[in-house]
Parts: C-alpha cells; sequence; structure tokens
C-alpha cells in the first residue's frame, strides 16, 4: 500500500496535504472551556453546542444528544477546540442521534460514555436512531433501542417526532461499506423544531426540507470546503447560507469548523465567510455563533 501511493503522483499529493494537517494539529493549541450545561424547564428550546457537530438538546421534555464526539484525537488529528461539555455533566439522555457512519459523527467511545453514564445516573440507557445499515456498528454499545429510519420517516419519543432528512454525503465508514445510510434529522415539538443537517453539500432538498417541515432552527455545516473538490460532500460558507435562505428557517447556528483541521482552509475563515454572507443577505441578527458548552435558549 505504501509502496502504491509513492509510485501514484495523485495518492502521493493527498498523502502529502493530509501530512500538513496532521503536523498543523499537532502544533495548534487546544482552546475552548468547558461548562456545565442549563437545564430546561417547562419545555423550554435549549441547545448547547459540544464542538463539532455534536450538540445537545433540549426540546419537548426530552434530553436529545446528536452526533456526539468528546475524543481528544481523531485518530491522528488533534482535537483543537475542547469539547463544551463533560459526559459526567449531561443529564440522563433520552435519545441520542447518529447522522452517519464516519468516525467523526459516530464516535463509539463517545457513544458508550453516554450509555454508561445513563445507567449510573437512571439505570436505564437511552434510545438511538440512526440511518438505515448502521446498526452493526452500535449493536454492541448497550442502547436500550436501537432504531433505523429511512429518509423522511419518523420516530416518536413522548411529545418529541423525530424525522430523517436526505443530505447530500455519503456513508461508508471504510471505503467499501457504501450501503449505509445518512442524512440529517429534524426534532419536532408543538411549535418547537430543530434542524440538524449533519454533513452535506448545497442541494435542492434543502428547500423541501424546509418546505415539509419548516424547522425554526437549523444547525448547518460550515468547513471543510477547501480544495474545492470537498464541496462535492460539505458546505462552504456560502452555501450554508443558501441554504439556510432555502430552509426558510428562522435561526442559523453554524458548526463543523474549528474543532477538527479536516481540510486546508485557514482555521478562522469559516466564521469569517460567513459572516460577509450573512450580511449581504441581511440575515446578521439571524445568525447565532455559539460558545461550546454555553446553554441557549430559543
Amino acid at each position: 500500500m505504501i509502496r502504491q501511493t509513492l509510485r501514484n503522483p495523485a495518492l502521493r499529493k493527498r498523502a502529502t496535504q493530509f501530512g500538513r494537517l496532521v503536523r498543523h494539529s499537532a502544533v495548534t493549541p487546544r482552546r475552548g472551556q468547558t461548562h456545565k450545561p442549563r437545564l430546561a424547564t417547562n419545555g423550554e428550546l435549549a441547545v448547547t453546542f459540544i464542538g463539532h457537530a455534536s450538540f445537545f438538546v433540549q426540546i419537548g421534555g426530552q434530553s436529545v444528544i446528536v452526533d456526539p464526539n468528546f475524543a481528544r484525537w481523531l485518530f491522528v488529528l488533534k482535537r483543537l477546540r475542547r469539547p463544551g461539555l463533560r459526559v459526567v455533566d449531561l443529564p440522563s439522555i433520552d435519545v441520542v442521534l447518529v447522522s452517519h457512519a464516519h468516525f467523526d459523527h459516530l464516535h463509539r467511545p463517545s457513544l458508550r460514555a453516554i450509555v454508561n453514564h445513563n445507567l449510573r445516573t437512571r439505570g436505564v440507557a437511552p434510545a438511538i436512531i440512526l440511518p438505515t445499515h448502521v446498526t452493526d456498528l452500535v449493536s454492541d454499545l448497550g442502547f436500550s433501542e436501537i432504531i433505523e429510519l429511512d429518509w423522511w420517516k419518523n420516530s416518536r419519543h413522548g411529545n418529541l417526532t423525530i424525522t430523517h432528512v436526505p443530505s447530500r454525503h455519503w456513508g461508508a465508514r471504510i471505503l467499501k461499506d457504501t450501503h449505509r445510510g445518512f442524512g440529517g434529522f429534524v426534532l419536532k415539538s408543538g411549535k418547537q423544531s430543530v434542524y440538524h443537517a449533519g454533513d452535506t453539500a448545497y442541494f435542492p432538498g434543502f428547500s423541501e426540507i424546509g418546505r415539509r417541515l419548516a424547522p425554526e432552527l437549523a444547525l448547518l455545516p460550515i468547513g471543510a470546503y477547501n480544495p474545492p473538490q470537498f464541496r462535492n460532500v460539505h458546505t462552504s460558507p456560502a452555501d450554508a447560507m443558501r441554504a439556510f435562505i432555502d430552509l426558510k428557517s428562522r435561526w442559523m447556528v453554524p458548526m463543523h469548523y474549528g474543532t477538527f483541521r479536516l481540510s486546508h482552509e485557514p482555521v478562522d475563515e469559516p466564521l469569517q465567510l460567513l459572516d460577509r454572507e450573512a450580511d449581504a443577505a441581511g440575515v446578521k441578527d439571524r445568525v447565532v455563533v455559539m460558545e461550546e458548552g454555553v446553554t441557549r435558549f430559543f
């Protein structure tokens, strides 16, 4: 494999570029602070950004965690921003959502830690909701229920309905398991609704999600877009702003930037470009950049 890489100019270039990411991550100081989440009362909608694509969402009296990843390292890539929360500071979790099987979104040690924390504090493990063909990756972690959903199918938990929605990405965890599903989620309880896009490029499906489910709050990725071909599977800040306009949501919260160095844009660039795009679109007052660990009530 190493000899093949050295002989192939394209593979050699990719290996060199990845080496730069690893070196940059290794020498960059880890920043950010860890906080304790504020807990919702009386059915409030509360969102806490943990980092990368991880969120703790309190909605409809349910505690939900999406794409939890508390890792200090993602293999050889150093985490550049500390997780905003510690697992031990979470309340018991009702439902865990995982958008797809990529290692930065389906992090098995983090999932296992949440199950064990629930068992210690509540005596019952949470349920987990996944795209299709992902159960085998979590079946040994102790979840009370494993639910796989196709696009546009939903699962109900108390007063909360969770709908799995399309995205433009791919679901393989390794090279050959391309059969695995992927997508985002819309959480809806009464007038409250939150859309977590998972990983995605821009695609016409944002308009359909907005039309069919009308999420009030959109959690949208803005990083990992350089080199340009990465935009086939990830949104740039301009793409994310276009998606926000298509969705017709009231609020946008950016994610998937700054935590792990997954691509070659400068670490600070995604938020700078998003600010510029929001200003041009006249929606700066509707874009909420969240500090890790600081709970926001909507």
